[in-house]
């Protein structure tokens, strides 16, 4: 759990980062209705999480660096016991500021009352635009109207900026707690694809899996981090797959890309294998092609190191791979230069993990790579893809869909791999299968 102080300091950064003359405003995630009057489960959002820790929705954050009465504001819902009987509870203004630590806090009905008054004499404001329409449309009109007061002497904002150009790059360097909260979501992760290796068997249905993997989110207080891809047979080479309905049929590998959600931060682990307990003589060489790929690529894992250097580092292992078995054609050099591998692995090696399952951050700085540095935590899932009817490749490789993932965050003298208890080397995944 991350406490209230540690809140407080990233505000406190953000506003040193963003200066004493601006302002930042963040609305809170809005409920969203999935049929009728019934909603999705509630998710807050992830920038507004990361510097409030605050869950309910109907909520906005207002930053005024070097404001006198209070720099962290909050507007919120008022407590409404008839309202919390049927909802649940509210923190309330009072709640806002003795449990997550605001300086000061109001009822989101008086915002529109307040926040001219707050962007008055601020000459940049930092904020989302594009997100959320009808905010967006508030905001302009909050501005307008310190606008017009601008005959009487007031001083409206002239400049607004995109408030993840300052937030995102806090966000990419995980801290201490985070990483607490990230090693716990992965482990859970680990065991839900234990638990679900155990579990599967031919004749069985991709949702009965799926079942195994969310009784141990569950079980442990966790939610899923992203909507879970179990995938049998030919289904594994489609990279999104998320029917999670077929049959699972003798002779099937079976794909899981499946992480548990604690407190906001994800995990993110792909294993595959086979639903038999044996894995074919093919199954077993792109399986092996694949564990090289991500221990290339885990080599590549350093400080200092490019951010391109892991999946170039797999790219070079898939290829020389995939021409040792036939599948390519050339040599290692024009398989590189052409892309041919594509066909088989189209996808990055990784990307970055966090509070968002594709975390954010920027991967280019001045349009080139940027270094890894202690702190950042990425996926490595390098994969081959054989889909059937693949134009000229025998049918025994047909149908073939491997990726392994794991999650990784970088050190001051290296890398260590967070969801290293799911097994996924082959001899290792075969034993537990026959312990079944």
């Amino acid at each position: 759990m991350i406490k209230p102080a540690e809140y407080a300091r990233r505000r406190r950064q953000l506003m040193r980062m963003a200066g004493e003359d601006a302002i930042a405003i963040l609305p809170a995630a809005p409920r969203r209705i999935r049929s009728n009057d019934t909603h999705y489960p509630y998710r807050q959002d992830s920038d507004f999480w990361y510097l409030s820790g605050f869950p309910e929705p109907e909520a906005v954050l207002v930053l005024v660096p070097g404001r006198r009465h209070g720099e962290a504001l909050l507007f919120c819902r008022e407590r409404d016991p008839g309202r919390e009987a049927w909802d649940g509870p509210r923190a309330g203004p009072e709640g806002a500021v003795e449990r997550h630590g605001f300086d000061d806090a109001y009822p989101i009905t008086d915002l529109d009352d307040i926040l001219p008054g707050l962007l008055e004499g601020r000459s940049r404001v930092y904020y989302h635009f594009g997100r959320d329409v009808e905010f967006d449309l508030k905001l302009i009109g909050w501005v307008n109207r310190v606008r017009d007061l601008a005959r009487q002497g007031a001083q409206p904002p002239h400049e607004f900026l995109e408030l993840g150009h300052l937030l995102h790059e806090l966000r990419l360097f995980k801290s201490r707690d985070e990483l607490r909260l990230m090693k716990r979501a992965a482990d859970i992760s680990a065991e839900a694809h234990l638990a679900a290796m155990r579990a599967a068997r031919p004749g069985m249905r991709e949702y009965e899996v799926e079942a195994a993997l969310q009784y141990v989110f569950r079980r442990h207080g966790a939610v899923p981090a992203y909507e879970p891809i179990v995938g049998a047979g030919a289904n594994a080479c489609v990279l999104h797959y998320v029917a999670n309905d077929a049959p699972m049929r003798e002779g099937d590998l079976l794909l899981i890309d499946a992480g548990a959600e604690v407190d906001g931060y994800a995990a993110d682990i792909t294993r595959t294998f086979p639903v038999s307990g044996r894995y074919s003589k093919e199954q077993r060489a792109i399986c092996r092609i694949v564990l090289d790929a991500q221990r290339a690529a885990l080599a590549q894992s350093l400080p200092g190191k490019s951010w391109d250097a892991p999946h170039q580092a797999a790219v070079e292992v898939i290829a020389e791979g995939l021409l040792s078995l036939g599948l390519l054609k050339g040599s290692l050099r024009q398989v590189l230069k052409s892309g041919a591998y594509k066909r088989f692995y189209m996808h990055k090696t990784g990307h970055w993990l966090g509070l968002d399952v594709h975390d954010v951050g920027e991967y280019r700085v001045d349009g080139e790579y940027r270094e890894l540095e202690p702190g950042m935590v990425y996926t490595v899932e390098p994969g081959v893809y054989i889909a059937p009817g693949s134009k000229g490749v025998p049918a025994k490789w047909q149908g073939i869909g491997v990726r392994i993932e794991d999650d990784v965050v970088i050190t001051a003298d290296g890398h260590e791999v967070l969801t290293a208890a799911a097994p996924k080397d082959i001899d290792a995944i075969e034993a537990l299968l026959a312990a079944r």
